[in-house]
Formats: structure tokens, sequence, C-alpha cells
């Protein structure tokens, strides 16, 4: 699968474990950055992973920063794109299955590399179930979207 993932200077060493444990498992990957430990606003990788994943870059997403909650946030700003915080596996895999979750956010500060890589492989394998009350729910998620994107 190809996979985007992103990260700001508190997600960007568990970022690059995990980018290394996917290539390993045969994912392709797409960088969008951070490169480094310094300071950076993760708004903006944010951004990068929900606008890879939009625009078909990427079937799917990973984004990393120090809790997990800012970048999630911001990502959901996106139109289209479902990100959760996950910390558990069972989320990680559920999230996939019942809400077409796109976009798996980690807290590099929160999780280390084993419950990382466990939680990105339970993300992967999980498909959307499709079922009538799960579509249902999604196109309410689209409602809302298309109601608050309308200008004011």
């Amino acid at each position: 699968m190809r996979i985007v993932i992103g990260s700001d200077h508190e997600g960007f060493e568990l970022k690059r474990d995990l980018a290394a444990f996917l290539e390993k498992e045969g994912h392709s990957i797409v960088d969008v950055g951070t490169s480094s430990t310094e300071p950076v606003d993760y708004p903006d990788y944010s951004e990068a992973v929900g606008q890879a994943v939009l625009s078909g870059q990427a079937e799917r997403g990973i984004l990393l920063c120090g809790s997990g909650v800012g970048a999630a946030a911001a990502a959901n700003k996106l139109p289209g794109i479902r990100a959760s915080v996950c910390h558990d596996t069972y989320s990680a895999h559920q999230g996939v299955e019942h809400d077409d979750m796109n976009v798996l956010v980690l807290g590099g500060l929160v999780v280390g590399r084993a419950l990382a890589r466990e939680l990105a492989a339970a993300y992967l394998s999980a498909r959307f179930s499709g079922e009538e009350r799960h579509r249902r729910r999604l196109e309410k998620i689209r409602a809302l979207e298309r109601r608050y994107a309308a200008p004011r």
C-alpha cells in the first residue's frame, strides 16, 4: 500500500522508525517531512498528509506530533479527511472498519516504537466494512462538511 507519513519535530524520530518498518513490510512510503528535530508547526504537516490522501498520491496517511491531538485536529479541517488519534489497536482497526478513517495519528511522545508498529499494522490491515449503518453515518459526516464549508 502507498502510505504518506508526516510529523512535526516531536514525532520525527518515531516517524523515521515507522517509515523504515513499513517499507520493510512492503509498503511504499511518501514522506512529507519534517526532516529533523528542529521545531516546526504541526498544521503544516497535517495539511501535507491530508492533501496527499485526498489527491490520491497515497491510499492512507500516518501523522505524528507530540500527543497526536493537535495534528489530528488540524488534519480534520480538510474536508474528506477522517483522522484520529489511536493509541490502542482496537481503535486503529475499528476506526477504518466503521468510520473509514484515512489518517492514523500517533503521539510521538506517547507511544513507543513497538506499539506504533502494532498500531500501524492494525490500521493498514483494516478495510471499511461498507455496512449500511456505517455508510449512513459517513454520509452524515460529509453533510456536516458541506454545511459548514459553505460561506456564512
